[in-house]
This record gives C-alpha cells, structure tokens and sequence, in this order.
C-alpha cells in the first residue's frame, strides 16, 4: 500500500513536466489586448488609427493601455470625434504616445524617475517612486507580458503636450 501511495504521488509530481511543453504561448500585445475585454476602446482606436499590424510586429514595446473607463473619463464626444478618418493623424499621435520602444518591466524603474522617448516622439514623464505613474495616468496593473513586449494598464488617456 505504501509502495502504490508513492508511486501515484510521483506520477501526479510528473504531470506538469509532461505539459510543459505545451504550455501556451503568449498572444502579441493586440491579442493580448482583445482577450483582456477592457480595451475595447483602445482596440477600436488602434484599428481606426491602422496600427494593429505595427502592434503585432516584433517590437518589443511597452505599450501603457488605457482602459474603458479611462476612455470614458474624456470629454463627451472626444472618443467619437478622434475615430473619424479626418482624424486620424491626431489620433495615431496619441496612441503612439502610449508606446514606448523597448521592454520596460516595473522592476526596472521601481524607485526611479525619468523621461522616456514615445515611439510618437515626445517624452513621456514616468514616476515610479511610489507605485508608477506615467504623465498623469496610474498604473494599475503592470507588466502583463506578450510574446512582443509588456502592457502597463493605465487608468487615464495620456495626451502628448
């Protein structure tokens, strides 16, 4: 009986080596963004504005996500205004201001302050002295990993100056 007890015991230990080669692998930063469900905005943007194939391309990126209700949080109408074509320029500028090239995990700036280059051009001012703030947006979820970079969830729209 002891022999059976340790002998299921190491077969149930084996288990997860034998799916670990099966594990899934992260989607890319708009995939990721699509399954999370509370982008739908930002997702809508990034198609209007034809980013999505520069979304999925290697990078990497780390890319600060505005949420639903960040976009909500914008004056009435700004939303629909910034989806017409004839706006489209003004909106790649501000979705591409919530890119920045690279891979910047919260660990890395944890305790720091600086000024990173958006892939938009301008500088984006991140804090992390106390939990991470970027402009005047927080962080609320931090480094969601993609097969192409990490996403910042941030609870405001960033608007570049």
């Amino acid at each position: 009986m002891k022999q059976l007890r340790l002998s299921l015991i190491a077969a149930l230990a084996a288990v997860p080596l034998l799916f670990s080669g099966m594990a899934a692998k992260a989607g890319d930063i708009v995939d990721t963004a699509v399954e999370a469900g509370q982008f739908k905005t930002l997702v809508a943007a990034v198609e209007a504005a034809e980013l999505v194939e520069t979304l999925k391309g290697d990078g990497p990126f780390t890319v600060f996500a505005p949420t639903d209700e960040a976009f909500a949080k914008l004056p009435e109408g700004t939303v629909e205004d910034l989806l017409k074509p004839e706006n489209k320029d003004k909106l790649v500028a501000i979705l591409t201001y919530h890119v920045v090239p690279g891979k910047i995990m919260s660990g890395d700036i944890a305790g720091k302050t600086a000024e990173v280059e958006t892939v938009q051009g301008a500088k984006l001012a991140v804090d992390a002295m106390d939990g991470v703030k970027v402009d005047s947006a927080q962080v609320i979820t931090a480094d969601i990993e993609t097969s192409n970079g990490v996403i910042h969830v941030i609870d405001t729209v960033v608007i570049p100056k």
